[in-house]
Protein backbone atom coordinates (compact mmCIF):
# COMPACT_ATOMS: atom_id res chain seq x y z
CA UNK A 1 0.00 0.00 0.00
CA UNK A 2 1.03 3.35 -1.05
CA UNK A 3 1.38 6.11 2.25
CA UNK A 4 3.46 8.22 3.11
CA UNK A 5 6.63 7.43 5.37
CA UNK A 6 6.37 10.33 7.97
CA UNK A 7 3.52 13.38 8.23
CA UNK A 8 3.25 16.19 9.95
CA UNK A 9 -0.81 16.76 10.72
CA UNK A 10 -1.94 20.25 11.93
CA UNK A 11 -4.98 20.10 13.47
CA UNK A 12 -6.99 23.66 14.13
CA UNK A 13 -8.66 24.19 17.86
CA UNK A 14 -11.91 25.00 16.08
CA UNK A 15 -11.60 21.20 14.58
CA UNK A 16 -10.90 20.00 18.31
CA UNK A 17 -13.98 21.80 19.42
CA UNK A 18 -16.50 20.33 16.76
CA UNK A 19 -19.66 21.73 16.84
CA UNK A 20 -19.54 23.01 19.87
CA UNK A 21 -17.39 25.78 18.37
CA UNK A 22 -15.40 26.09 21.75
CA UNK A 23 -13.69 23.36 24.43
CA UNK A 24 -13.06 20.45 23.23
CA UNK A 25 -15.38 17.32 21.89
CA UNK A 26 -14.33 14.51 23.37
CA UNK A 27 -16.57 11.72 21.43
CA UNK A 28 -14.99 13.73 18.19
CA UNK A 29 -11.41 13.52 19.18
CA UNK A 30 -11.63 9.56 19.93
CA UNK A 31 -12.97 9.28 16.55
CA UNK A 32 -9.64 11.68 15.38
CA UNK A 33 -7.33 9.77 17.95
CA UNK A 34 -9.19 5.85 16.14
CA UNK A 35 -8.04 7.27 12.35
CA UNK A 36 -4.79 8.37 13.87
CA UNK A 37 -3.81 4.95 15.47
CA UNK A 38 -5.02 3.36 12.10
CA UNK A 39 -2.12 5.62 10.03
CA UNK A 40 0.29 4.23 12.87
CA UNK A 41 -0.94 0.84 12.21
CA UNK A 42 0.02 1.33 8.68
CA UNK A 43 3.67 2.43 9.31
CA UNK A 44 3.10 6.15 8.97
CA UNK A 45 5.13 8.21 11.39
CA UNK A 46 2.81 11.08 12.74
CA UNK A 47 3.78 14.42 14.38
CA UNK A 48 1.01 16.66 15.21
CA UNK A 49 0.67 20.34 15.87
CA UNK A 50 -2.49 21.58 17.32
CA UNK A 51 -4.10 25.11 17.14
CA UNK A 52 -5.55 26.78 20.11
CA UNK A 53 -8.68 28.46 18.52
CA UNK A 54 -11.46 26.30 20.65
CA UNK A 55 -9.68 28.34 23.55
CA UNK A 56 -7.54 31.54 22.95
CA UNK A 57 -6.18 33.37 19.70
CA UNK A 58 -3.62 36.22 20.25
CA UNK A 59 -6.02 38.69 18.40
CA UNK A 60 -8.39 38.10 21.12
CA UNK A 61 -6.68 40.25 23.47
CA UNK A 62 -7.43 43.81 21.75
CA UNK A 63 -5.31 45.94 23.48
CA UNK A 64 -3.20 43.51 25.45
CA UNK A 65 0.74 43.34 24.85
CA UNK A 66 0.44 41.55 21.28
CA UNK A 67 3.49 39.03 22.78
CA UNK A 68 1.44 38.56 26.03
CA UNK A 69 -1.63 37.44 24.26
CA UNK A 70 0.06 35.07 21.94
CA UNK A 71 1.96 33.69 24.77
CA UNK A 72 -1.67 32.50 26.30
CA UNK A 73 -2.09 30.90 22.60
CA UNK A 74 0.94 29.13 23.45
CA UNK A 75 -0.14 27.49 26.51
CA UNK A 76 -3.76 26.73 24.68
CA UNK A 77 -2.12 24.79 22.20
CA UNK A 78 -0.58 22.87 25.33
CA UNK A 79 -3.76 22.20 26.93
CA UNK A 80 -4.89 20.47 23.37
CA UNK A 81 -1.64 18.56 23.29
CA UNK A 82 -2.36 17.27 26.65
CA UNK A 83 -6.34 15.98 25.39
CA UNK A 84 -5.36 14.81 22.12
CA UNK A 85 -1.97 12.35 24.10
CA UNK A 86 -4.93 11.18 27.00
CA UNK A 87 -7.58 10.64 23.83
CA UNK A 88 -4.79 8.64 21.77
CA UNK A 89 -2.85 7.07 24.56
CA UNK A 90 -6.71 5.55 25.48
CA UNK A 91 -6.84 3.97 22.35
CA UNK A 92 -3.43 2.03 22.17
CA UNK A 93 -0.98 4.61 20.56
CA UNK A 94 2.14 5.81 22.46
CA UNK A 95 2.51 9.24 22.48
CA UNK A 96 5.25 12.01 23.63
CA UNK A 97 3.65 16.14 24.08
CA UNK A 98 6.76 18.43 23.20
CA UNK A 99 6.58 21.93 23.49
CA UNK A 100 8.66 24.39 22.48
CA UNK A 101 8.65 26.26 25.69
CA UNK A 102 9.63 24.22 28.37
CA UNK A 103 7.04 22.99 31.01
CA UNK A 104 9.29 19.47 32.15
CA UNK A 105 6.61 18.95 34.66
CA UNK A 106 4.36 17.52 31.88
CA UNK A 107 5.92 17.61 28.74
CA UNK A 108 9.16 17.46 27.24
CA UNK A 109 11.16 20.13 25.47
CA UNK A 110 11.28 20.35 21.95
CA UNK A 111 14.58 18.76 21.07
CA UNK A 112 14.36 17.40 17.38
CA UNK A 113 17.03 14.60 17.28
CA UNK A 114 14.62 13.42 20.43
CA UNK A 115 11.31 13.57 18.31
CA UNK A 116 12.48 12.26 15.41
CA UNK A 117 13.71 9.22 17.25
CA UNK A 118 10.28 8.68 19.24
CA UNK A 119 8.67 8.89 15.44
CA UNK A 120 10.67 5.46 14.46
CA UNK A 121 9.67 3.89 17.24
CA UNK A 122 6.22 4.55 16.16
CA UNK A 123 5.41 6.94 18.84
CA UNK A 124 3.21 10.16 18.11
CA UNK A 125 4.99 13.18 18.42
CA UNK A 126 2.29 16.25 19.76
CA UNK A 127 4.20 19.63 19.37
CA UNK A 128 2.71 22.76 21.81
CA UNK A 129 3.49 26.39 22.11
CA UNK A 130 3.58 27.06 18.05
CA UNK A 131 7.28 27.81 17.67
CA UNK A 132 7.84 28.98 20.94
CA UNK A 133 7.49 32.92 20.02
CA UNK A 134 4.74 35.27 19.16
CA UNK A 135 3.63 36.65 16.19
CA UNK A 136 3.99 33.52 14.51
CA UNK A 137 0.97 30.77 13.85
CA UNK A 138 0.70 27.23 14.57
CA UNK A 139 0.15 27.14 10.60
CA UNK A 140 3.69 28.82 10.49
CA UNK A 141 4.44 25.95 13.97
CA UNK A 142 3.68 23.04 11.62
CA UNK A 143 5.65 24.17 8.47
CA UNK A 144 8.08 24.34 10.46
CA UNK A 145 8.14 21.50 12.72
CA UNK A 146 7.47 19.93 9.23
CA UNK A 147 10.73 20.47 7.42
CA UNK A 148 12.64 20.12 10.56
CA UNK A 149 11.87 16.13 11.16
CA UNK A 150 12.08 15.69 7.19
CA UNK A 151 7.94 15.12 6.58
CA UNK A 152 6.91 14.11 3.46
CA UNK A 153 3.84 16.63 3.86
CA UNK A 154 2.13 18.66 6.39
CA UNK A 155 -1.49 17.75 6.43
CA UNK A 156 -3.52 20.81 7.25
CA UNK A 157 -7.02 19.38 8.94
CA UNK A 158 -9.51 22.35 8.97
CA UNK A 159 -13.20 23.19 9.68
CA UNK A 160 -13.06 23.80 5.59
CA UNK A 161 -12.86 20.67 3.17
CA UNK A 162 -10.77 22.12 0.60
CA UNK A 163 -9.95 25.78 -1.15
CA UNK A 164 -12.77 27.50 -3.15
CA UNK A 165 -12.88 29.71 -5.82
CA UNK A 166 -15.17 31.72 -3.67
CA UNK A 167 -17.09 31.01 0.13
CA UNK A 168 -19.43 28.02 -1.26
CA UNK A 169 -21.26 28.99 2.24
CA UNK A 170 -22.09 31.72 0.55
CA UNK A 171 -21.81 30.79 -3.20
CA UNK A 172 -23.47 27.90 -4.42
CA UNK A 173 -21.81 28.40 -7.52
CA UNK A 174 -18.05 28.00 -5.98
CA UNK A 175 -16.01 25.40 -7.15
CA UNK A 176 -13.84 23.05 -5.52
CA UNK A 177 -9.91 23.79 -6.51
CA UNK A 178 -7.74 20.53 -6.56
CA UNK A 179 -4.34 22.12 -6.50
CA UNK A 180 -2.88 25.38 -6.27
CA UNK A 181 0.64 26.87 -6.18
CA UNK A 182 2.27 28.44 -3.21
CA UNK A 183 2.27 31.81 -5.52
CA UNK A 184 -0.99 31.84 -6.12
CA UNK A 185 -1.69 31.41 -2.07
CA UNK A 186 0.26 34.19 -1.51
CA UNK A 187 -1.30 36.64 -4.39
CA UNK A 188 -4.70 36.14 -3.85
CA UNK A 189 -3.84 36.83 0.03
CA UNK A 190 -6.15 33.82 0.83
CA UNK A 191 -6.78 33.07 4.19
CA UNK A 192 -6.58 29.21 4.62
CA UNK A 193 -2.96 29.93 5.92
CA UNK A 194 -0.80 32.65 6.63
CA UNK A 195 1.95 33.92 4.55
CA UNK A 196 4.65 33.07 6.29
CA UNK A 197 3.80 29.43 6.72
CA UNK A 198 2.95 29.61 3.09
CA UNK A 199 6.53 31.03 2.28
CA UNK A 200 8.04 28.74 4.39
CA UNK A 201 6.75 25.73 2.56
CA UNK A 202 7.47 26.84 -0.73
CA UNK A 203 11.12 27.83 0.05
CA UNK A 204 11.58 24.08 1.76
CA UNK A 205 9.56 22.74 -1.51
CA UNK A 206 7.11 20.96 0.95
CA UNK A 207 3.47 20.07 -0.16
CA UNK A 208 0.66 21.24 2.00
CA UNK A 209 -2.78 19.11 1.76
CA UNK A 210 -5.79 21.19 3.08
CA UNK A 211 -8.34 19.05 3.86
CA UNK A 212 -11.63 19.02 6.47
CA UNK A 213 -12.24 17.22 9.50
CA UNK A 214 -15.85 16.92 9.31
CA UNK A 215 -14.83 13.30 8.51
CA UNK A 216 -12.18 12.14 10.41
CA UNK A 217 -11.27 9.39 8.28
CA UNK A 218 -9.77 11.98 5.65
CA UNK A 219 -7.28 11.44 7.78
CA UNK A 220 -6.60 8.12 6.67
CA UNK A 221 -7.34 8.72 3.40
CA UNK A 222 -4.28 11.61 3.33
CA UNK A 223 -2.05 9.50 5.01
CA UNK A 224 -2.51 6.88 1.70
CA UNK A 225 -2.49 9.66 -0.61
CA UNK A 226 -5.83 9.45 -1.66
CA UNK A 227 -7.31 13.03 -3.85
CA UNK A 228 -9.46 14.71 -0.56
CA UNK A 229 -8.67 18.55 -0.25
CA UNK A 230 -6.47 20.94 -1.97
CA UNK A 231 -2.78 20.08 -2.40
CA UNK A 232 -0.67 23.15 -2.58
CA UNK A 233 2.31 22.50 -3.98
Amino acid sequence: MDVYKRVLIKISGEALAGDKKTGLDFDLMKKVCLEIKECVDLGVQVGIVVGAGNFWRGRQGQDMDRTKADHMGMLATVMNALALADSLEKVGVSTRVQTAIEMRAFAEPYIRSRAVRHLEKGRVVIFGCGTGNPFFSTDTAAVLRAVEIDADIVLLAKNVDAIYTDDPNKNADAVKIESMSYLDILKNGLGVMDSTATSLSMDNKLPILLFGLDDPHNIVRAAKKEKIGTIVK
